[in-house]
């Protein structure tokens, strides 16, 4: 098949549509600060040591599923999470989802395949059986839910979705990656990782439609999917991840992250990138997942990128704050609004510790 300048074989995955959603209440950094100091500031004698961190990471705004006054509450549980983030978590989900599948004309009944990925709730029955009827899925609609990708969530499921709509060319693959960050704040436990955490995070989601052999004009344009790697460090569970204990999840930050991203990311994408067969010198552009100011200053220094090169990264972290797994598809949005170069590799980091990449083709 050719079409629009493109030699398309039944194995190229074209990204037919990508959307994003945001949940309705906006958090303004400096009232996200002013909150953080009275859950944290009346225990914690090292806040106002730590609180720069609010004005040093880049961020002006975030949104959230509750509105500010719920996070201050004592009575926080398990059940109190939970709640939020199934009503947050499905809300995006239908939005996200709604909004891919207008941008790829596509009724909710003609995809065969739904990838969902979220690490910061627990959902049995999963987030996209909960929205099946409202959405129009079909009965027979094949579900993957995925838990424990965190940041690197948009990128590995991505590449997931990729794969299962090789596997079956033709059919439509529905991607939606949707985190609710901001149920895991935690008052309860002053400590320099959790203030962190209500310096850098909010709520999100992104939505893709993927299909093998059919390219089609929409949100995504003529962009195709070219492969996808991942490399994982020994010995570094500690650097990110959740701790679980009888009130929810705490999050864990035991290492710097912009110190080991600027060390090993740049070598680890050079290697997936190899084993992908793509020339590094090949890519045009690289969209990163934005995970805090000095993580892109990191990155553009591991990458051997100009400072400054990250500016959709920057914009992104700056107007939504660090969403976890669905950011760096807010970043590919703009770039695909902008014009995608000819090749892009998206990467993004995560719990494991990992990196993930895959290799998109304008």
């Amino acid at each position: 098949m050719h079409m629009d300048g493109f030699d398309l074989r039944s194995e190229d995955v074209c990204l037919l549509s990508l959307s994003t959603a945001v949940p309705p209440h906006k958090l303004s950094q400096s009232d996200a600060a002013v909150i953080a100091r009275q859950m944290f500031g009346l225990h914690f004698r090292d806040f106002e040591r730590l609180a720069p961190v609010f004005t040093t990471a880049g961020i002006r705004s975030r949104y959230t599923v509750q509105p500010a006054d719920w996070y201050l509450s004592t009575e926080l549980g398990w059940p109190e999470r939970t709640a939020a983030y199934l009503q947050g978590a499905e809300a995006m989900f239908i939005d996200a989802a709604t909004r891919a599948l207008e941008a790829a004309d596509c009724d909710a009944d003609e995809i065969d395949t739904i990838v969902t990925v979220s690490s910061t709730g627990i959902a049995t029955p999963s987030l996209e059986a909960r929205v099946a009827s409202r959405m129009g899925f079909r009965a027979d609609v094949a579900r993957v839910p995925v838990f424990g990708l965190g940041c690197a969530g948009g990128v590995s499921g991505l590449s997931i979705a990729w794969r299962l709509a090789l596997a079956q060319p033709g059919s439509k693959v529905l991607m939606v990656a949707v985190e609710v960050c901001t149920v895991a704040f935690r008052g309860d436990q002053p400590s320099k990782a959790n203030i962190v955490a209500s310096a850098l995070f909010g709520d999100g989601a992104a939505a893709c439609v993927l299909q093998a052999g059919v390219l089609q004009t929409s949100r995504g344009g003529g962009t195709r999917i070219e492969g996808a790697g991942q490399h994982l460090w020994p010995d570094t569970l500690d650097i990110m991840g959740w701790a679980v204990d009888d009130k929810g999840l705490g999050v864990i930050f035991d290492r710097a992250i912009p110190p080991f991203a600027e060390a090993k990311v740049g070598a680890a994408v050079d290697g997936i990138l190899l084993r992908m067969g793509v020339p590094r010198d090949s890519v045009d552009r690289i969209a990163c997942h934005p995970g805090g100011a000095k993580v892109i200053t990191a990155l553009e220094t591991t990458l051997h990128l100009d400072q400054g090169t990250l500016d959709h990264e920057r914009e992104v972290l700056a107007d939504y704050g660090n969403m976890s797994g669905p950011t760096v598809l807010f970043v590919v949005e703009r770039l695909l609004a902008a014009g995608l170069p000819k090749r892009t590799v998206m990467t993004a980091m995560g719990p494991g510790f990992s990196c993930a990449c895959l290799s998109l083709a304008g």
